[in-house]
């Protein structure tokens, strides 16, 4: 089949019956390996009035075909469109191309190595209808290493703290004063919706970088919406930005050429302020200060320098000191001392800081600052367990886990949720009497998560081990040390938290003892820092790996039904 691939054609999107509320914008180069996921993740959305518009940025690597089979199999959600004759002029151009043939009335972008949540369209769009004075909303990202599915990579992912304080309508320029002089706030365009007005009113974004300093290009276009616009920073994760070592900014880095990239950035900036005629002394002052490495580099030096001498580095002096001019006896003393006071502090000296209080940071998992700490344990699991993902597979609620676990293992995948409202549900039931569901039909369940939420857990098990086919394998996590989920408790019911002991009489009730595997994860720390509503994040791995077996916080059970055993029918 032919499709139009002039400069501004698009394959045809067939009937149009109104304009989307969003215009979703995904320009892509050669994002074979990666353009899928990104195009999915979009499908995925909770919201559903949007389009997709795929601008191809000249690629010569298979991208182009697998944009247009989208396109032909969506042609009401999807179109595609490229530069004339094909040619490669960056990605600014290309995302000025979509927003030049989108129809909504907010834009979205998405880069085609990166994914977004589920619900990170309608979360934004509500904030944007109630915040009336905001042009644009947008959040942390996810600096996704696990992507990969190594275990290794697991411990890699964090959330980029774009240090604004406090959250919620920014006006302007504060946050282009803030990132002039404190480095802050460059939101990956993936996090960012706008209004199509607001964007109208700062000429989209700046053509002008290209090749070694288009990783600035956001920059750019964010700088010019700071200037004027009001902008909502919200402290929710909605993408996920993966890093990946053929990415434009780990070639950039890798290669030291980022330092460039930026001086041909902020005189940009320079002569963009003069062209809009902005006198502002604090504009001004902080332009300055980000010339300052360039223009004056022994200045700059120095006053890094002069910063580093911090209280942590006198200490450190003051201890050498000690080391060399005390006795070898008195110090000795003096560290058993330090020790016993660090490790077992005496009556009335504990130093509670911000977590002496009654109530939590935060009552949102977690969810709110970053990677809820559980997810850190349960997504280093199901990467150890990786292999056991394959065939036909069951994950309950989405299929996230399974698409990011299970690669081309994965045959066919089903996901199954109580309530028959929820779109990604290909299977309702219920766990306690799903007598529809066939026998022996799922070589994988993936089950985070679930069994606290159902008071009969012992007809669920009845029902997973039937329907599990021979060979087939349970991927399981509960709770141990947990607060109660109050959304979960009105929904339908928070009952049981677990210890390794309950939990693995209760896989043996179905499952013959040697093919249940049971483990816990967690320590004193990362539990506290879970019931406080604290993020992976805001711990070192190290504090996050330390397991103590009586600190029970998450539980993994592996459960693996006998070959030679079929299940009985369903009654």
């Amino acid at each position: 089949m032919a499709h139009p691939t002039n400069q501004g054609g698009s394959v045809d999107p067939g009937p149009v019956t109104g304009n989307p509320r969003v215009s979703v914008v995904v320009p892509f180069w050669n994002a074979k390996p990666f353009i899928e996921e990104a195009i999915r993740s979009v499908l995925d959305q909770t919201f559903a009035d949007w389009e997709l518009l795929l601008v191809d940025d000249g690629s010569t690597d298979g991208s182009t075909q697998i944009a247009l089979q989208y396109v032909e199999r969506l042609p009401e959600k999807l179109r595609y469109f490229e530069h004339e004759h094909h040619q490669n002029r960056g990605v600014a151009a290309s995302r000025n191309l979509g927003v030049r043939q989108g129809r909504g009335g907010y834009i979205a972008f998405l880069d085609a190595d990166d994914v977004w949540v589920s619900n990170k369209l309608a979360r934004q769009l509500a904030i944007l209808e109630s915040e009336r004075n905001a042009a644009m909303v947008c959040g942390p990202s996810l600096f996704w290493y696990s992507w990969t599915g190594k275990a290794e990579d697991i411990a890699r992912d964090f959330v980029k703290d774009l240090r604004i304080s406090p959250a919620g309508l920014i006006r302007p320029p504060a946050l282009l004063l803030s990132s002039l002089t404190r480095g802050t706030f460059v939101a990956n365009p993936s996090t960012i919706l706008i209004r199509r007005e607001a964007l109208d009113r700062v000429g989209g974004f700046e053509e002008s970088f290209v090749g070694p300093v288009q990783t600035f290009e956001d920059d750019a276009f964010l700088a010019k919406v700071q200037l004027r616009e009001s902008v909502f920073v919200a402290t929710e994760c909605w993408s996920r930005y993966r890093r990946h070592e053929n990415s434009l900014l780990s070639i950039m880095t890798n290669t030291g050429r980022t330092r460039g990239a930026r001086l041909f950035y902020l005189r940009w900036l320079e002569q963009y302020l003069a062209q809009q005629g902005v006198d502002s002394d604090e504009i001004r002052d902080a332009l300055s200060k980000a010339f300052l490495p360039y223009n004056h580099p022994v200045r700059h030096a120095l006053r890094n320098a002069g910063s580093q001498f911090s209280v942590k580095r006198i200490r450190g002096i003051v201890k050498k000191a000690a080391r060399r001019m005390l006795p070898a006896r008195t110090h000795r003393w003096l560290r058993a001392q330090w020790e016993r006071r660090r490790h077992r502090p005496r009556l009335g000296s504990v130093q509670f800081g911000e977590l002496r209080r009654v109530t939590p940071v935060s009552r949102n998992l977690g969810r709110d600052r970053g990677t809820p700490i559980d997810r850190y344990y349960i997504e280093q699991f199901l990467a150890r367990n990786a292999e056991c993902i394959n065939g036909h597979v069951l994950e309950l609620d989405d299929d996230r886990y399974t698409r990011r676990f299970g690669n081309s293992r994965v045959a066919r995948s089903d996901v199954l949720h109580v309530n028959p409202t929820n779109p990604r549900a290909t299977i309702v039931a219920d766990l306690t009497d799903a007598g529809h569901i066939p026998s022996d039909r799922f070589d994988s369940i993936i089950l985070t998560q679930t069994l606290p939420f159902i008071y009969d857990i012992h007809a669920v098990m009845r029902t997973l081990y039937r329907i599990l086919k021979p060979g087939g394998t349970i991927l399981a996590t509960v709770g141990g040390i947990t607060q109660i989920s109050r959304r979960d408790m009105q929904r339908w019911g928070h009952y049981w938290s677990f210890t390794t002991l309950s939990v693995r009489l209760l896989f043996e009730e179905v499952f013959p003892a040697p093919s249940v595997r049971v483990e816990a994860f967690g320590n004193v720390l990362a539990t506290t820092a879970f019931l406080h509503g604290l993020a992976a994040e805001e711990l070192r791995a190290d504090e996050l790996d330390y397991r103590d077996p009586d600190y029970e916080f998450l539980i993994t059970i592996t459960a693996v039904k006998p070959r030679n055993e079929v299940a009985e029918p369903a009654e």
